[in-house]
């Protein structure tokens, strides 16, 4: 099997077992442990908490490890995670669901880090683009497929089966990659560091790099306002839009749509676009869903408000995975190898670090001043994205960057 196919696989499979994962929490918290709306939220914190707490020490993991063994350990956390949930609905034990959802999700961490971190080793830079629209849209297919596939073990057999499931693809994930080839760490034979100060360069790195700094600029309001978004769209659809459930449930799927479709985009793009105008579109196309949600209202009750709805977010799965894609080879360029995995867990920390506070301030706007106003403030903050990009040398990268390589 060739390294990339077999990386390919993992990413599959990996993707495919926290996808299940996360959709199997809540159906198994609810029709099995009887869990309330107070429990549901800790275990859903819980298992969002390890992309905040687990990154940046896994980013000095994988600049310091074997990257192989790395990958090895983390689907491993993902199939002990599986049997710890499933024991957890058996004996009716709500905190050890939380663990479980909490070591799951610590290994997607790891193994997310270090696959984009051991992709530039596997691959030539000019097939990185390629490479890493590939793996987003094994993401992008997995992530709209879990949550029905979850949903029908759950009415048909079991919320639990959804973990059983989880286990075969972190098992198929592990098959892949035993497959890859051994490559030593980077920083093996040099002197390393203590632990905080290998973490504090990254950080450093990234902050002095004008293009890894446009980057997580933009990441960190994009996320932000989504996050606002997907807090405040259930009252939203349910309320002013007057769609029901099945309909708010579909508009909402075409953002998988966009994601798959802007990783089949993203190859010809790259070929063809020079990667300033993938990464203006990216954000720009987001204000203009913005715009759209907020003219949804207007057309409450009319096939227009549904139909506005879901062009909203079909766009915000479209350009974002464009931008996605070409941020990360541009990222994965730029970084020398040795400081690849605590560049990216940098990056990774700030975003997802952002998120609840977007999650926070879009509920308790919409709460205290509404709907609409909940809306302005996500159009803002996709508007500074943009802003982000714009006043960044991104919007001057008429070319790739040259790779750093082992600098």
């Amino acid at each position: 099997m060739k390294p990339f196919t077999a990386l390919l696989g993992a990413a599959a499979g990996t993707h495919a077992a926290d996808q299940l994962a996360l959709a199997t929490l809540p159906l198994t918290a609810t029709l099995v442990l009887g869990a309330g709306p107070d429990v549901l939220g800790l275990l859903v914190a819980a298992q969002s908490a390890a992309w905040l707490l687990v990154s940046l020490p896994a980013g000095a993991w994988v600049d310091r490890l074997p990257r192989r063994q790395l990958l090895i350990g983390a689907l491993g956390l993902g199939l002990l995670a599986s049997v710890v949930a499933v024991i957890a609905a058996a004996t009716g034990i709500a905190s050890l669901l939380g663990i479980a959802a909490f070591v799951g999700a610590s290994g997607t961490v790891v193994y997310v880090l270090t696959s984009v971190s051991l992709l530039p080793s596997l691959v030539p830079a000019t097939d990185l683009s390629r490479a890493n629209a590939r793996l987003e849209l094994a993401r992008a297919i997995v992530s709209l497929a879990a949550p029905f596939v979850a949903g029908l073990l759950a009415q048909h057999l079991s919320p639990t089966w959804g973990y059983v499931l989880a286990a075969l693809g972190a098992a198929l994930a592990l098959a892949c990659v035993l497959a890859l080839p051994r490559v030593p760490a980077p920083s093996s034979g040099t002197a390393r560091p203590s632990f905080l100060a290998a973490i504090r360069t990254g950080a450093r790195f990234v902050i002095h790099h004008e293009l890894l700094r446009g980057i997580s600029l933009c990441a960190i309001f994009w996320n932000f306002a989504f996050f606002a978004l997907l807090a405040i769209w259930a009252p939203l659809a349910l309320g002013p839009l007057g769609l029901d459930p099945a309909r708010m449930g579909l508009a909402q799927s075409a953002y998988g749509a966009g994601l798959i479709l802007g990783a089949l985009v993203a190859p010809m793009a790259s070929r063809r676009l020079p990667p300033l105008a993938t990464l203006i579109f990216g954000p720009a196309v987001s204000v203009v869903a913005a715009g759209l949600f907020l003219a949804a209202p207007s057309q409450a009750g009319t096939p227009n408000g549904f139909a506005l709805a879901a062009a909203g977010y079909f766009l915000v799965g479209f350009g974002p995975m464009l931008w996605l894609i070409c941020q990360t080879t541009v990222r994965q360029l730029v970084t020398p190898l040795a400081l690849m995995g605590r560049v990216n867990a940098t990056v990774q920390t700030a975003i997802y670090g952002v998120r609840p506070l977007g999650a926070l301030a879009g509920g308790l706007l919409a709460a205290q001043a509404g709907l609409q106003s909940a809306l302005l403030l996500i159009a803002v903050a996709f508007a500074l994205s943009a802003l982000a990009i714009l006043l960044s040398p991104l919007a001057r990268l008429r070319a790739m960057p040259v790779s750093a390589g082992a600098v």
